[in-house]
């Protein structure tokens, strides 16, 4: 019994000795971990700003109200007052939930809290806490603050700035690339607890201050940003875009992203909201609401419209690829502007015959600055022969197109091209004007880019600087040169003639800005992915690549719209115009100087003038004017004062008499010749502003959008804007 009782002592202290020693640090955390609760201190996020320090991104505060039904249990029974009920129908009331159920959730007691509302606002949180104040409930509510990301900016360069996920975790766009830069580091908060799981006064904690995140300072100017953005609306609605437009405006010395924008835009602040075209295809997809086909379709019109089209898909770039073909020819000697070619309309090459988009053909003689201008494809055809597969392929690598750009932004897609050993006379052929092959827009931009700044390569970015809470810089972007692709004689050849081609008759015409020297090429290209039923393919991509000042380090934009619906689908027509209204705007904006005087003229207020005074003025202004009665005192006018109207196009009218208010319906233009357009609309008596064109005699120029719409009543002698193109030529 003894030898039992000494064994059975034994074991107990072994027992002790290995709990003690060998499982100290394993009991001692467990013991710790019972009594003890940690709570995490979430860092700040940083903040994304422009250029000039717009705020497009920052981190508001939301509040995690929640209730301990435990706390609620002991309060009442102390008190001797019943309030349960009361809480549940006032949270309700707050947070728009079922007072039954929130009953339900707050008075079960095995739980140690009940979130009542995870990422409350600052209004509901102002109504709660007058709530537990009038009802002398306070303490009974437990408030947490936290993190909500908001774009101040709504939708402006949501395809850029991207969004975050629930928990603050960037998804797309900058937010998802710089998301380590932007989230900081997590601190801690370490308390004891009590048995019912509360913090115990007066006892052990430990705070590990969290460390905030970086703030981006970015490229994107807002103004230039929203300036290209109103222009891709305009297109998508102006040519019925079914497959989005996109654009890319960069500083072509630094490769700085001033701005970039597609067509589909989505507010960041409800990310998971469909833009208005998705919710229109969806509706008409006749999909039951709930189903798993629409469940499906809603998912990827989802993706597609958060989609940065500039960055992350690729197309075939068409005779915007040319400037590169010649680049190519030149540099490698092949070829000179000066070479002579000829084009009766189409070119056989390896037993089939490739069209020009002149199908009468551009005559022979003509020199290779003209082929360019006029975006001949036999002629392209020529001197990539001359060239030689070998070294088109390796002008086509130094160009970059094989290679991704580095633009700090996610998803970059790369091109799709032909192996060297697969390319024969008809591949070198096609892609000597840009068909048969994808490249991404930011690529096709950045090539285009190395012919406005004398031939450098350079590497496109949108984060100048990383900044932190105190704005000092962390980390600045240093550009650099980059690496030459062309000699600068051969670039500075390709920008005057490009040039040339903008100012005369070629056919980049439409992206004329007076005043400015601009370089452009504008190219339309066939979708050879999707087919009709006859295996031909029908959707075009217009585009157009510009930049100004031509004879300077400046600016490089380009626009590109998929699938226009509109009769005429060229880039010279989709594109052209709508780049020039942007260099129009921006230049200015930007400080290069003008060397025209503005062909717009700004009405004065001529009301309570002497006749022949307003006379005088309108007739040294070169104005058109029209005087109604025999009065000596200006009464009233059309337009009224500040008022912008095309001078040659468009009359004041004085009234010198009391005047009746006339009104006129507004007719329909669109698709006239802007002659026959002018005669309609002066005969009832409106003004006319007239954009799109340099001049009145280059081609057939023919309406294509209208400011006023058709059907409206309107005041005689009201200012319409009219575009008009010229739709002469293809490209």
């Amino acid at each position: 019994m003894l030898t039992g009782a000494l064994l059975v002592l034994a074991i107990l202290l072994v027992n002790i000795v290995r709990l003690d020693i060998f499982g100290y640090q394993k009991y001692s955390e467990k013991a710790f971990d019972q009594l003890t609760t940690t709570s995490t201190l979430k860092a700040e996020r940083g903040r994304i700003y422009d250029a000039n320090m717009k705020l497009l991104s920052a981190t508001g505060t939301t509040w995690r109200i929640y209730v301990s039904p435990k706390v609620i249990r002991e309060y009442e029974k102390e008190s001797a007052r019943r309030v349960k009920e009361r809480l549940a129908e006032g949270l309700a009331e707050i947070f728009d939930k079922d007072k039954d159920t929130l009953l339900g959730r707050i008075s079960d007691t095995r739980v140690l809290d009940v979130t009542v509302e995870a990422s409350a606002s600052e209004e509901e949180y102002r109504r709660l806490l007058d709530f537990l104040l009038e009802n002398d409930l306070e303490g009974l509510v437990g408030t947490e603050a936290q993190s909500r990301r908001y774009y101040p900016e709504g939708t402006l360069a949501a395809h850029v700035l991207g969004f975050t996920g629930s928990d603050g975790t960037g998804l797309y766009g900058l937010e998802y690339y710089y998301n380590s830069t932007l989230s900081g580091t997590d601190g801690s908060y370490l308390y004891a607890k009590d048995a019912n799981g509360l913090p115990m006064p007066n006892s052990y904690t430990a705070i590990t201050q969290p460390t905030d995140g970086n703030s981006l300072v970015t490229t994107i100017d807002s103004y230039i940003q929203e300036v290209l953005e109103a222009e891709l609306s305009e297109i998508v609605v102006n040519h019925s875009v079914t497959g989005r437009a996109c654009g890319i405006v960069m500083d072509t010395r630094s490769g700085a992203i001033l701005a970039m924008a597609t067509s589909s835009p989505f507010d960041p602040n409800s990310p998971f909201t469909l833009d208005s075209l998705s919710e229109e295809r969806l509706k008409a997809s006749g999909f039951a609401e709930g189903s798993e086909e629409y469940k499906k379709l809603r998912a990827e019109l989802m993706q597609l419209m958060w989609s940065n089209k500039a960055v992350s898909e690729t197309y075939e770039p068409g005779s915007t690829f040319k400037i590169v073909t010649v680049a190519a020819a030149l540099d490698s000697g092949a070829a000179e502007m000066t070479d002579r070619f000829s084009c009766t309309g189409s070119h056989t090459i390896g037993g089939w015959r490739i069209r020009c988009h002149k199908t009468t053909g551009h005559g022979s003689g003509f020199t290779l600055a003209y082929g360019l201008q006029m975006s001949c494809n036999p002629t392209m055809m020529a001197i990539a022969e001359r060239t030689g597969k070998d070294s088109f392929y390796n002008y086509v690598e130094r160009f970059g197109y094989f290679e991704k750009t580095g633009i700090d932004l996610p998803s970059e897609a790369r091109t799709i091209f032909h192996e060297l050993e697969s390319i024969g006379p008809t591949e070198l052929a096609t892609a000597s004007f840009g068909q048969r092959f994808k490249v991404t827009v930011i690529s096709q931009l950045r090539a285009i880019a190395a012919i406005a700044n004398g031939g450098y390569l350079v590497e496109p970015y949108i984060v100048d600087k990383i900044i932190d809470k105190n704005g000092n810089v962390i980390k600045a972007h240093e550009p650099s040169e980059g690496r030459r692709v062309v000699s600068a004689e051969v670039a500075k050849e390709i920008a005057r003639v490009l040039e040339e081609g903008v100012s005369g008759d070629g056919g980049a015409k439409n992206a004329y800005v007076e005043g400015y020297s601009v370089a452009a090429k504008t190219g339309t290209s066939q979708k050879f992915d999707i087919l009709d039923a006859n295996g031909s393919s029908y959707l075009r991509i217009g585009s157009t690549v510009a930049f100004a000042p031509s004879d300077e380090s400046g600016v490089a934009l380009i626009i590109v719209v998929d699938e226009p619906q509109s009769s005429v689908k060229y880039g010279s027509t989709v594109a052209a115009p709508y780049v020039s209204d942007v260099l129009e705007k921006i230049l200015p904006y930007l400080e290069y100087e003008s060397s025209a005087p503005p062909s717009t003229f700004t009405t004065e207020n001529y009301v309570g003038m002497n006749v022949n005074s307003a006379k005088s003025l309108l007739s040294s202004s070169e104005i058109n004017y029209e005087i109604i009665g025999d009065g000596k005192v200006v009464l009233s006018q059309a337009p009224e004062a500040g008022v912008d109207i095309t001078k040659g196009l468009s009359t004041v009218y004085l009234y010198t008499v009391s005047r009746t208010e006339g009104s006129v319906t507004v007719p329909s233009v669109v698709g006239m010749e802007l002659g026959e357009a002018n005669k309609t609309l002066a005969a009832l008596g409106f003004n006319i502003n007239l954009t799109g064109v340099k001049d009145l005699t280059s081609g057939i120029l023919t309406v294509v959008s209208q400011s006023l719409p058709p059907g409206v009543i309107v005041k005689q002698g009201s200012c319409i804007e009219l575009r008009a193109l010229c739709t002469s030529f293809e490209d």
